[in-house]
């Protein structure tokens, strides 16, 4: 895990969430939920909504699922909720922490959620090979903290340099060959093993290493989470513009709206959701 320098204590989030099916697919196996909480209590926040920091901290989450019928849909789901019982838990584990510990806590909630969907998966023939990806943000009055599986996505657009990067790893043998520089973006995105995972929580995977790393925040800063339907519809160049506007659009449109609609236009082959998080 990177060791952030301390930085100043931002004053609050504003978040915008919003997914859809797209234009082929009968049912929509993305799923994502926000929540503030500590280590006694949790509450489910709205898709839109601004809150302040303080003695509670933030968590934001989202999860494409997999599997025949609707098991998919059903893992997203549980992979998503059970943030609700997992995260307080680890706020008890984690409270006045360091990111070592930090990493430790993550490691172990994305093991929890792998257990579930394991054994949903190998007890229900509904659900059988049901596998999700999980791409969490955890909000502390300084940091974000994140954990991550899979190829839904975590970018960040820093106050202070306005470009464009991302924080998670795709799961894939196409995202490695992208991060070595052994392909360029265009060739990963017609690349036809793209979206073949070599990570995810639950199916016949025995042991899984998720991605966990830490990020100090500033004022200004905007965080955006999406499973890959977003990525197919829009370049990150394009991401990048979108979120470099106004949460106002003067439309009345949220930002995650804005940036669903628009890839949905351009492709909407699979489910595509954004959850954006920007920093006040």
């Amino acid at each position: 895990m990177e060791h952030p320098q301390p930085t100043s204590k931002f004053k609050g989030l504003h978040w915008s969430g919003r997914t859809d099916p797209g234009k082929y697919r009968p049912n929509n196996e993305d799923a994502f939920m926000g929540l503030h909480f500590d280590a006694r209590e949790v509450h489910h926040l709205g898709a839109i909504g601004e809150g302040l920091t303080g003695e509670m901290d933030f968590a934001f989450a989202v999860s494409d699922g997999m599997g025949g019928a609707k098991a998919g849909e059903h893992a997203s789901r549980v992979a998503v909720q059970k943030m609700t019982t997992l995260l307080p838990r680890a706020r008890a584990k984690s409270a006045g922490g360091s990111e070592a510990e930090f990493a430790g806590v993550l490691g172990g909630l994305f093991a929890e959620v792998h257990g579930a969907l394991a054994y949903l998966g190998g007890s229900d023939e509904e659900c059988g090979g049901m596998e999700a990806t999980l791409s969490l943000c955890w909000f502390t009055p300084e940091r974000m903290y994140f954990g991550h599986i899979g190829d839904s996505r975590i970018y960040h657009l820093p106050a202070q340099t306005k470009t464009l990067r991302q924080l998670s790893h795709d799961d894939t043998h196409v995202g490695w060959l992208l991060r070595s520089g052994k392909i360029n973006e265009r060739e990963a995105r017609s690349h036809p093993r793209r979206k073949v995972l070599q990570k995810a929580l639950g199916g016949r995977n025995q042991f899984i290493t998720p991605q966990v790393d830490a990020v100090a925040c500033e004022a200004g800063d905007v965080f955006l989470l999406c499973t890959d339907g977003l990525v197919e519809g829009l370049h990150d160049s394009d991401i990048e513009e979108f979120l470099r506007a106004p949460e106002s659009t003067g439309l009345g449109v949220s930002s995650a709206t804005w940036l669903v609609e628009e890839a949905v236009a351009r492709c909407g082959r699979d489910n595509t959701t954004a959850l954006v998080i920007r920093v006040v």
